[in-house]
């Protein structure tokens, strides 16, 4: 019952998100964003999730219907059940492996877009998610790098020890290239600007999810956004602590999301090359020397101890 709540919370969340989203960039625009649905535009989440699924939904001929029809429903599941993970001390799951358990959700979340784009049975859907799985592939290295990195200083899996850890001073002060490394990875993990090859409308004509309409894009907007509310939601609990009981941490989501949204409006999109460029020549060797860096610490803290 608990974690039925949580998800209709999270599903709340998603839909004020991008009413969120569509106001700060009416703002940054400097036009005006969706305010004539309800009191400042705020039944307009609602009104566009009606309008989408009872909307017809068309399957190509020539798809792998199976799996095309399949591909959205495990992505909005996937996207769901990392939220398992959220360290509540009472009423949740307790996961002493956490962090192997998130890093095994989002590999998952790679096939999902891959049998999307590939079951469509189209050109530009498939380019798409091939794109899309180089880039998800290649971010996911620094993200799993930075994890073991923190493993090592926690000398956990569990991410309650890490908002403990945190107690006296935030990670965020000690470590600050790595959170920024985190930010800009998670933003080429959730497909988010200035990273969105694989939706990008000017050269894939809306990527691997061109062939979905109504009910399925739905779904996988949905999983976008949900992965965007949960990296918001670890970067909180890795970088600036906080008991994710106190309102205070919300404050923190809140403001995390904020960036997510804004970083959209005054960034160009990326080449494509220099976003692996970027992946592969930069984060990875700066996220293996403080992997190295962690190890040596925690060797020679062990050494002076015994």
């Amino acid at each position: 019952m608990v974690m039925l709540v949580l998800l209709i919370f999270v599903m709340v969340g998603v839909a004020f998100l991008t009413l969120l989203e569509r106001k700060v960039l009416g703002y940054i625009h400097i036009r005006k964003g969706p305010n004539k649905v309800g009191f400042m535009g705020v039944l307009q989440p609602f009104s566009d999730a009606v309008s989408l699924f009872i909307s017809e939904q068309n399957f190509p001929l020539v798809s792998n219907y199976i799996s095309y029809y399949f591909a959205p429903i495990f992505s909005l599941f996937l996207s769901l059940l990392v939220w398992l993970l959220i360290p509540y001390l009472t009423g949740f799951l307790t996961f002493n492996f956490g962090v192997l358990f998130f890093l095994c959700c989002t590999s998952m979340g790679v096939y999902t877009v891959m049998i999307a784009g590939w079951a469509s049975n189209s050109n530009y859907a498939l380019l798409g998610g091939l794109r899309a799985v180089a880039q998800t592939i290649s971010y996911e290295v620094s993200l799993a790098l930075i994890l073991l990195s923190f493993i090592f200083l926690v000398s956990s899996y569990d991410l309650l020890y890490f908002y403990e850890y945190q107690s006296d001073i935030w990670l965020i002060y000690l470590f600050l290239p790595l959170s920024f490394i985190w930010f800009i990875s998670c933003l080429a993990e959730t497909n988010r600007t200035p990273f969105d090859f694989a939706e990008g409308e000017s050269e894939l004509v809306s990527g691997f999810n061109v062939e979905y309409s109504a009910g399925g894009f739905a779904l996988i907007f949905l999983a976008e956004y949900a992965s965007i509310l949960f990296m918001s939601l670890l970067f909180c609990i890795l970088f600036i602590g906080g008991d994710v009981d106190s309102m205070v941490f919300y404050f923190k989501l809140v403001f995390i999301s904020f960036v997510f949204v804004w970083v959209r409006g005054p960034m160009p999109r990326y080449r494509y090359d220099k976003l692996m460029y970027l992946a592969w020549s930069s984060y990875l060797p700066v996220s293996l020397n403080y992997l190295i860096f962690f190890f040596g610490l925690k060797v020679s803290l062990f050494s002076l101890l015994f």
